[in-house]
Formats: structure tokens, C-alpha cells, sequence
């Protein structure tokens, strides 16, 4: 009988590093993308949706969200923290 591991959900969502993920607002046609995550991080851009990011893998939870580190796809050196309920994996 083989050993089973316990499962680490903060590694199960770190699996999401370098996926492609579309910004999906409910709310509003657009997703603000930030310099840090948090509310009150100051607002780098504005994403429409259906705009594709890339994810680095670095999440923080902050302000009752999930914040993930993601970068603008066809500019990779472009990028900041968004919610996570505001993005679809």
C-alpha cells in the first residue's frame, strides 16, 4: 500500500504559475491591475475583459482576496497583482 501525502492547498494553487488566465469582472467591463496587492495599492492600469495575463505563481491574501502576481501578455515586463475573483483559471 503506498503512502498518501497530505494535501498542501498552497501548493495546489501555486500550480496556476504560468498559466494563461483571462480577466473576468462581473461587475464592470475592465479589472484594475495594481503596483502591490491590496485595495488601497495604487492603480497601475485598468485590463478590459477578456484580456489574457500570464501568472508568475506568487499569491498573497490580503483584504479578504487572493492576490495574484501576473504579467501582460506580449509584454512581459509589464505587470502588477490582481484578485483573484477577478480572473479565470
Amino acid at each position: 500500500m503506498t503512502k498518501m501525502n497530505k494535501i498542501n492547498f498552497e501548493e495546489l494553487e501555486n500550480v496556476a504559475g504560468g498559466k494563461d488566465v483571462q480577466v473576468k469582472n462581473p461587475s464592470v467591463p475592465y479589472a484594475n491591475l495594481r503596483t502591490k496587492p491590496g485595495l488601497d495599492a495604487p492603480i497601475k492600469c485598468k485590463l478590459d475583459n477578456g484580456d489574457w495575463v500570464g501568472t508568475t505563481g506568487r499569491k498573497v491574501t490580503k483584504d479578504g482576496y487572493t492576490w495574484y502576481e501576473v504579467y501582460v501578455i506580449g509584454a512581459e515586463d509589464f505587470g502588477g497583482w490582481i484578485s483573484g475573483s477577478l480572473i479565470g483559471f
